[in-house]
């Protein structure tokens, strides 16, 4: 594998350089000396701002783009090996690394790396922690797959020892990190498309926390069945949270204000008292995101009132329960949930809010997801007391399976629950303007382009 030299800046191209991922790694390198250029299929906010730190950005993907003839390529799962730009860059002799591989390679440059992994909760999570770490002035350098408005963007570099990244198991992506300390937040079903079963996906965060150095650390959540099998025979320091007693930290009398932030009692070993927190942040599944930033920032020594501060003080990411405005007295609330489990989650975060009716409009996220876990989400929408699809989003995906929204929308009738179903966002967008009412909440889901119907909403 080619190995980068931080200390030797040499020219680095990105085919997809757009992507959150990829665009927080050219920013990381940019401001190490490198030479970035990249090429993506249309100008966004993410691209403009690396053109304003110096990078080259070619809209389309060409073999011209490699013109430069840059020193290494660097590309996701997402491209294909007919991708015209990894085609020349393999006649050209230029080496390449995954987004993974560099990421990887990044963390061996800081003392502290430290990875938030798990099938829910990773930018989350990776977010609370960053508020902690610049709360406490570590100025670390952060990854997060997210826009996180504290920080501007995706991507912040700092001075110090201090790494944190967001780390994705899907294509094992994660196993080319180096982390010091790595968080597992929960091992479910998801990304079928990859792996075999459930089996498989709990081998691959195995395989994640062996990575961690006998001077590292892991911290799993205590509520992951069978959690001990993914942490035997580990040469690193582990610990606990969750709701057993036997964890090293649980959360203990949550309550929750009008808005549905939950406030609770984190007590460690021996019932000790480590203090009372107040998230604003909605749902019980933000009690455990912090409870493992909690953890992290403990192991770190950093004070339990800078945390405290710092947690209060989260206001959360964008498109994660994200408050979005008012439309004919009707509140809008946009959420990434493309999982069931995600669904159930949020939605259940959704009865603390104020509210009279919730509406959901659900995108489904990929075919191959969709038919996965079918009865799973026609379980989770009912929670909704409303609820709207649109056609599933493809992403990466060209087969259907066999299956679209009506599929789901059928599926979710069987269940005695009505459901609406509309080809086209203007459709949506128009029967919302005719049937919400004030005081009703609405909450457009998915890990799409959903987020639009909203934001369309709020400009008519």
């Amino acid at each position: 594998m080619y190995q980068i030299n931080f200390q030797n800046p040499i020219h680095v191209f990105f085919i997809g350089i757009g992507g959150i991922s990829m665009s927080g790694l050219a920013e990381i390198l940019l401001s190490e000396g490198f030479r970035v250029s990249g090429s993506d299929r249309q100008k966004s906010p993410l691209t403009e701002t690396l053109c304003s730190k110096g990078a080259t950005v070619f809209y389309g993907q060409k073999k011209e783009n490699l013109s430069l003839h840059p020193d290494l390529i660097v590309y996701t799962s997402a491209i294909k090996e007919d991708n015209p730009e990894f085609i020349a860059g393999k006649e050209l002799g230029i080496p390449f690394l995954t987004r993974a591989q560099l990421l990887g390679q990044m963390m061996k440059n800081y003392k502290i790396p430290i990875a938030v992994s798990g099938t829910h909760g990773k930018t989350t999570t990776t977010s609370m922690l960053s508020q902690i770490l610049l709360e406490a002035g570590t100025d670390p350098t952060l990854s997060i797959g997210g826009i996180y408005q504290a920080i501007g963007g995706n991507i912040r570099v700092g001075k110090s020892d201090y790494f944190v990244t967001e780390a994705c198991e899907y294509t094992n992506s994660f196993l080319s990190f180096f982390p010091k300390i790595g968080i597992i937040l929960n091992i479910e079903e998801d990304h079928l498309d990859f792996f075999k079963d459930i089996n498989d996906i709990r081998n691959s965060f195995h395989e994640f926390a062996k990575l961690l150095p006998s001077d590292g650390t892991l911290i799993i959540n205590g509520n992951i069945p069978d959690v001990e099998v993914i942490t035997k025979a580990l040469p690193c320091r582990v610990i606990t949270y969750g709701s057993s007693a036997s964890c090293d930290y649980r959360p203990e009398n949550v309550t929750y204000d009008n808005f549905g932030h939950p406030s609770f009692t984190l007590l460690g070993s021996e019932d000790r008292d480590e203090g009372t927190y107040t998230l604003h942040v909605p749902g019980l599944y933000n009690v455990y995101n912090a409870c493992a930033a909690i953890a992290a920032a403990l192991l770190l020594g950093i004070d339990k009132e800078c945390i405290k501060q710092a947690l209060s003080d989260f206001r959360g990411t964008d498109r994660r329960f994200e408050y979005k405005g008012q439309v004919n007295g009707f509140s809008i609330i946009d959420d990434y949930a493309h999982h069931p489990t995600e669904i159930t989650a949020t939605l259940n975060a959704a009865k603390n809010y104020p509210h009279k009716t919730i509406w959901c409009v659900f995108q489904p996220h990929t075919y191959s997801r969709t038919k996965a876990f079918l009865p799973e989400f026609a379980k989770a929408l009912t929670l909704s007391d409303q609820i709207i699809l649109t056609d599933i989003y493809a992403a990466r995906e060209t087969d259907t399976l066999g299956i679209n929204a009506g599929t789901l929308q059928e599926e979710i009738r069987k269940l005695g629950h009505d459901c609406y179903h509309f080809s086209s966002f203007e459709e949506v967008e128009n029967f919302l303007l005719e049937n919400c009412t004030k005081d009703d909440l609405l909450i457009t889901m998915g890990a799409g382009d959903v987020v639009k119907i909203g934001e369309n909403l709020l400009q008519k």
